[in-house]
C-alpha cells in the first residue's frame, strides 16, 4: 500500500511539474511565436495592415480590385481582386500616358497649321486660308495671336476668299464609345481653340479685330498648292500635365487619337487609337483580349481593366528611366497639387505619394507611387467599383497609402 502511494506521489510531482513549465512558457512562446503588428518585420507588417484595412464593410457591398508591387525588389507584395475586370475612371489616363510617352514619345509634337492657297497682290490675298487640325488641346489665345501675327508679316490686310477647315486627322465622331450623352462630355474634333469647337468663329474674330477685311468669295485651288504661313504646336510632355494634374479628359482624349495615327494611319479612330493600346498591353506582358479599351480619358463606360494591368503598365515605365521620369512628374502629388491636392495631408503619405485619381458614378481608383520607409518604391493600383459614396472609396486609398507609406 505504502509503494501504492509512493508512486502515485511520484506522478503528481510529474504533473505538477509539467503544468507549472506550461504556465510559464507559454507566455513566452507567445510572445516569440505570434508577434503584434508593429514588430513584424517589412513587408509582412504592411500586410497585416492591409489585412485590418480590408476588413471594411465596404467591401461587403463594393468590388475591389488592389495589387501594390514593390519595384526595388521586383516581386509582389499583395493583391487582392487584382485580376477582375473593373471600369478604371480616370485612372485610365494612366495607361494613355504610358502608350503615348512609349509609342509617341514626350517630345512628339500636336500640331495646328495655317496655309494659303492663290495669290497675294500688294495688300489682298486672292484665295482662302485653310486650317490644318492636329487635336493639339494647348492651342489659345497666345496661338491664335501668332496666326495673326504672321498674317501681318505678310502685309495682307483683305482676303478675297474663305477660311477652310481640314478635318482629317479623325473620324467625324464628336463623341467616345460608352460615353453618357448627359455627361459634361469634351468635343473630339481635330480643331480645337482653348477645348472648344469654335476655332473658325475666333480666328475670323481676331483677324477682323487686326483690321483685317474678309470678303466672301468662292476660290477653288488644288491642296497641293496651298504655303505654309505658320505651325503652332504642344508636345507629349506638355499636354500631360494638365492631362494627369487635373484630369481633363480631351487632353486624354488628344493623346488617345494621336496613338490611332501611328502606324500610317491617314485618320485615327477609336478603333485604331484601341488598337495601339493593346498592343501596349501586350509588350507589357499581358493578354489585350482579357481587356476592354474604348478611350483614353476613363470616360466610357465600356472601359474594362484590372488592377493588375495598371500595375504592369507602372513597372513599364519604371523599367525605362526617362519614361519614368516623365510619368512621375505629372502625377498629382499628395497633399500637394493637382487632384490630390487636399488629400493624405499631414501623414506619412503626404509628398510622398505620386498617383492618379479617378472617378466616375460608381467608381472610386487611384494608381501610382509611393517610397515605403525602408526606401523601396513601390507601385499599386487600387479600383473600387460600386461605390455610392466617392468619399468612401477615397477614404479607403488613403488608408492603404498611408499603410504603405508608415513605419
Amino acid at each position: 500500500m505504502s509503494a501504492l502511494f509512493s508512486n502515485f506521489a511520484v506522478e503528481m510531482k510529474k504533473k505538477l511539474f509539467i503544468f507549472l513549465y506550461v504556465c510559464l512558457t507559454l507566455p513566452l512562446m507567445a510572445q516569440t511565436d505570434i508577434p503584434a503588428e508593429g514588430s513584424l518585420p517589412w513587408p509582412q507588417s504592411l500586410q497585416a495592415r492591409i489585412d485590418t484595412i480590408l476588413t471594411t464593410p465596404l467591401l461587403e457591398t463594393t468590388q475591389l480590385g488592389l495589387m501594390v508591387y514593390d519595384l526595388t525588389a521586383d516581386s509582389t507584395l499583395y493583391t487582392y481582386g487584382h485580376r477582375q475586370r473593373l471600369r478604371p475612371a480616370s485612372t485610365m489616363k494612366v495607361v494613355t500616358a504610358v502608350a503615348a510617352l512609349d509609342r509617341l514619345g514626350g517630345d512628339y509634337q500636336l500640331k495646328t497649321s495655317l496655309y494659303y492657297t492663290g495669290t497675294i497682290s500688294g495688300r489682298t490675298l486672292r484665295g482662302n486660308l485653310h486650317v490644318v487640325g492636329g487635336m493639339d488641346p494647348m492651342y489659345d489665345r497666345s496661338d491664335m495671336i501668332a496666326f495673326v501675327n504672321k498674317m501681318r508679316h505678310l502685309g495682307i490686310d483683305t482676303i478675297c476668299g474663305s477660311i477652310l477647315v481640314d478635318l482629317s486627322f479623325k473620324d467625324d465622331d464628336r463623341l467616345g464609345e460608352g460615353w453618357c450623352w448627359d455627361d459634361d462630355n469634351p468635343v473630339l474634333t481635330p480643331l480645337l481653340y482653348d477645348s472648344k469647337d469654335c476655332f473658325v468663329e475666333q480666328l475670323t474674330r481676331e483677324l477682323q479685330r487686326d483690321g483685317v477685311v474678309i470678303i466672301e468669295t468662292s476660290y477653288r485651288a488644288p491642296l497641293s498648292s496651298r504655303r505654309l504661313i505658320t505651325t503652332r504646336s504642344h508636345s507629349v510632355g506638355e499636354v500631360l500635365v494638365r492631362m494627369m494634374k487635373e484630369s481633363d479628359n480631351l487632353y486624354a482624349e488628344s493623346l488617345f487619337y494621336h496613338l490611332g495615327r501611328t502606324n500610317g494611319n491617314k485618320s485615327a479612330t477609336g478603333k485604331t487609337a484601341a488598337s495601339q493600346v493593346r498592343q501596349m498591353i501586350q509588350k507589357v506582358g499581358l493578354q489585350p483580349g482579357d481587356y476592354r479599351v474604348a478611350d483614353g480619358s476613363g470616360l466610357s463606360l465600356y472601359n474594362y481593366v484590372s488592377a493588375e494591368l495598371e500595375v504592369a503598365m507602372l513597372r513599364y515605365a519604371w523599367q525605362h528611366a526617362d519614361l519614368f521620369r516623365q510619368l512621375n512628374i505629372v502625377l498629382p502629388v499628395a497633399g500637394v497639387d493637382g487632384t490630390l491636392k487636399n488629400r493624405m495631408k499631414s501623414t506619412p503619405a503626404e509628398r510622398n505619394v505620386h498617383a492618379k485619381t479617378g472617378s466616375v458614378s460608381g467608381i472610386s481608383s487611384l494608381a501610382g507611387f509611393c517610397t515605403a520607409p525602408n526606401g523601396h518604391v513601390l507601385c499599386f493600383a487600387i479600383i473600387n467599383q460600386g461605390v455610392s459614396r466617392m468619399s468612401d472609396g477615397r477614404g479607403l486609398q488613403d488608408q492603404l497609402c498611408v499603410a504603405m507609406c508608415s513605419e
